[in-house]
């Protein structure tokens, strides 16, 4: 029997399904939710497809997704679980405090949205919130939220980006090539030609060191402090 069919411990009251590549934070948030709620089951995933699989054919209460993922990032993956499931709470969970980031994940589909450096406070506190049918989001973020709203400013052009074009985007500025990034997400080179061409249409730059300055400036790079390497 598949792992992602076998019934569920009639001790567990709910089972928490953690998605990242990495997996010294799968089995940090693993440890610190167990200790949290003795009722919760803790299931791993280190991509997409194995997500999918618990999606498909296991019984979850709650799935936490971290944003940024080899493969399949964490915002497409979202729209593939609310095709599937569309009533499964799901948590992002991201390395990014910026509300851009927030925005486009609750656009996308999420119920709470919490940072890596407050998961170990925060990320009990944001599954019991989303499994009762609420949204989480920390009272940080939450403030820069409700000032962008109070004081709206004109749409960047980066907001107008697919989550593909904009998974692509961040994958360019972090200095990946393209046939990297085509093995990576699985698609032909064309194809990221394709998508680069509009995302250079999209926000009206010549090429890509213009890309990779924009996205610097907007700090759309990836995850890690390091700064953008140039790409072909």
């Amino acid at each position: 029997m598949s792992d992602a069919l076998r019934p569920r411990q009639e001790s567990v009251t709910s089972r928490v399904l953690v998605v990242d590549d990495h997996a010294v934070v799968r089995e940090g948030l693993k440890r610190m939710l167990e200790a949290s709620d003795a009722g919760w089951e803790i299931v791993e995933a280190v991509n997409a497809p194995q997500a999918l699989e618990w999606v498909r054919g296991g019984h979850l209460d709650v799935a936490v997704l971290d944003i940024s993922m080899p493969g399949m990032c964490g915002l497409a993956l979202l729209k593939r679980v609310r095709t599937l499931r569309p009533q499964l709470p799901v948590l992002m969970l991201s390395m990014h405090a910026e509300e851009l980031y927030a925005v486009r994940a609750f656009r996308s589909g999420a119920n709470g949205y919490v940072t890596k450096d407050s998961a170990p406070r925060e990320l009990a506190t944001a599954i019991r919130k989303v499994t009762s049918g609420g949204t989480y989001v920390s009272e940080g973020l939450a403030h820069h939220l409700v000032r962008g709203l109070a004081a709206p400013v004109p749409e960047l052009p980066h907001e107008r980006l697919s989550n593909r074009e904009w998974d692509i985007l961040r994958r360019l500025a972090a200095g990946d090539r393209p046939t990297q990034i085509a093995a990576s997400l699985h698609i032909s080179i064309k194809t990221v030609s394709t998508h680069k061409a509009r995302i250079l249409a999209r926000l009206q730059l010549p090429n890509t060191a213009a890309l990779i300055r924009y996205a610097v400036e907007h700090r759309l790079g990836p995850e890690e402090s390091a700064p953008a390497r140039a790409a072909v």
